[in-house]
Formats: structure tokens, sequence, C-alpha cells
């Protein structure tokens, strides 16, 4: 029966399809050493957290890592192609999550809903200070929204703001993208520098890593916000906590970190115009419905020597059909 090593459970729905495959392992901790044990016995490996280099040496059975969402990085993918092991994951599904994450952390951040509630909430201050804030709130209609990155978040976004709030809409991407009504691509100096919203919605790769640097910062509008739902490295943090600590960015949206989770000392903590979620914005029920669903139908197509629907390392193939068919006699 094959072995399905799962870094973290996914929901349940997926969990009841999943042991239709085989035999499901959970694991008990996701520190390195205790991953490379438990992955020495698996045929497959669903990845909710990053995987350390080295563990694919240490799986001599195993036939694919499928990430339970979009972005790949978690996965050591040229060690996986070197080893015929495919990669794969699930596109898309939690898109629309993200996006509606985003449009949320707009309106707290522009109506000054942390501020608002602080005091509120203070019985030093209380109804009439908490009030006041309103007065500095702003709608978001007529206001540049810049997204940074036109995948299927991106697509989602720009939709969302420019067709129900009435954004303009700003796109830097590497490649050119296709003609979208209400979006403007342009480079991603000009994207920065126009925007009164900037979202990073890029996947981590070597060309975005500190992609946005404290020069890039440093060129935004005088009040603009700053919203992360990509991966921490694409940002340059210690750039964010001054902009923000001198009041050149009136606030920033921060579901991801370089350093997760993110330490309790961290100054961002310590702002009151920072929002500071815990890498959520892709996942509700109805998203975890879907990448689960994805997920298990992946390791199904792995696990019958087939190609998953989402196959992001294609030059393993030959490599894994012959380990297949070796595991098979």
């Amino acid at each position: 029966m094959p072995r399905i090593l799962l870094t973290q459970a996914i929901g349940d729905a997926a969990m009841q399809r999943l042991a239709g495959l085989g035999e499901v392992v959970i694991a008990d901790d996701t520190s390195a050493g205790r991953l490379k044990e438990l992955v020495a016995t698996a045929h497959a490996i669903v990845v909710r957290t990053q995987l350390p280099e080295g563990i694919f040496s240490v799986a001599p059975q195993l036939l694919g890592a499928i990430r339970h969402g979009a972005g790949i990085d978690m996965i050591p993918i040229a060690e996986a192609t070197a080893r015929g092991i495919l990669v794969a994951n699930v596109p898309g599904v939690n898109a629309q999550s993200v996006a509606e994450h985003v449009v949320g952390t707009m309106i707290l951040l522009g109506r000054r809903f942390s501020r608002i509630v602080s005091d509120l909430r203070n019985p030093q201050a209380g109804w009439a200070v908490a009030r006041a804030h309103a007065h500095s709130g702003h709608e978001l209609s007529g206001l540049t929204l810049g997204i940074v990155g036109f995948g299927n978040v991106g697509k989602a976004l720009a939709r969302i703001c420019h067709c129900g709030l009435a954004m303009n809409v700003l796109v830097a991407n590497r490649s050119v993208i296709p003609a979208t009504t209400g979006v403007t691509q342009q480079d991603l100096d000009r994207v920065v520098t126009q925007s009164d919203y900037v979202v990073l919605t890029c996947p981590l790769t070597e060309q975005t890593r500190g992609l946005i640097s404290a020069a890039r910062i440093a060129r935004m509008k005088q009040g603009a916000y700053l919203i992360n739902v990509a991966r921490g490295p694409v940002l340059d943090e210690r750039a964010l906590l001054r902009a923000l600590q001198t009041g050149h960015l009136s606030g920033a949206g921060l579901d991801v970190f370089e350093t997760q989770p993110l330490p309790r000392d961290h100054p961002f903590y310590r702002l009151d115009n920072v929002v500071l979620t815990p890498h959520v914005a892709g996942i509700s029920d109805e998203s975890m419905l879907r990448m689960g669903l994805g997920a298990v139908n992946a390791v199904a197509s792995i696990l019958r020597g087939e190609r998953p629907a989402s196959l992001v390392n294609p030059e393993a193939w030959e490599a894994f059909a012959s380990r297949f068919a070796a595991q098979q006699h």
C-alpha cells in the first residue's frame, strides 16, 4: 500500500479521499530531521511547510511532492527533478480568498480601524477619541491600486477593485499581460511611485527576492500603503519599518514575513498602522476544500504513474516513469 506523508493535516473531505489512496501519515514534527525520517518510506508527500534541502536524498520510494496551494518555493525543485520526483501544485484555487483578504486589509488600513478599535476599548480614550480617527479615513473609490505580479491572485484582485470599487489599477509584471479592462501595465518603478496602495502578489524567485527594496519604498507616494501577500523575502522589511515609523507610509498589511512565525519581539507588533496576519490570506473554508481536493487528485495521478494536472517539473517525467515502472515489479 502506498504511504502518503502530510507535513500538516488538510481538510476532512480531502483527508477522506486521500485515505482511499493509501496509508496516510501526518508529520508530528516539521523539523528538518523529523521530516527526513518520515519521508524515508513515503511514496508521496503533500507539502504545507518548507521542505529542507537534501530531503529527497533520503526518500528512495518517493514519486511526487505535491504543494497544497500554488507557491512552490517550499519545495527544492531542482533536487526533486534530479531524482525523478514529480512536483505538482494547485494553482489558482485560493486566488479569490487572497484577493478578498487584500481588499479587507485595504479597508481596515484606509478607515483607520486598528486605531478606532484600540481607542474605543481603552477606558483612557473611549468613544469620542476613537470616533475622531474616522476624519482621517478615506474611501477606496478613485484611488490607484498597484499590483506587483499578475497571476491568478493579481487578476482576481484587479477585477474586484476595478469593477467593484472603481479603483484605477496599475500592474507590474515581467511578461506582457493580456488586454484587461480597467488595467494598465507599467514598469515596476512607475507602479510604485503612482499607486496609493501597492500590493505584492508575485511568486518568490531569485528575480523577485528583495524586489521591493529600500530605494523602491522611498519612491512610494507620501502616505501610501503597502500590502504583502506574496512572500516575506520579496520585501525589505527593515526599510518598510523605517518608512512606517517616519510617516512616509501611512500603513502596511503583512500576511507573510522573512521569518515565520514572526518573532514576538518584532517592532511590527508595536505599530498601530500595521495589520498583521499569520500567513492566512489564502485560507478559507472554500479555498481549503479546493486546495485539498486538488492536491489529492495530484497524488492519485502520480500514484497511478500519470502526469498530474499541474506538473511543475516536466523535465523529470522520463526519470519518474522509469522509477515508477521499477516499483511496479
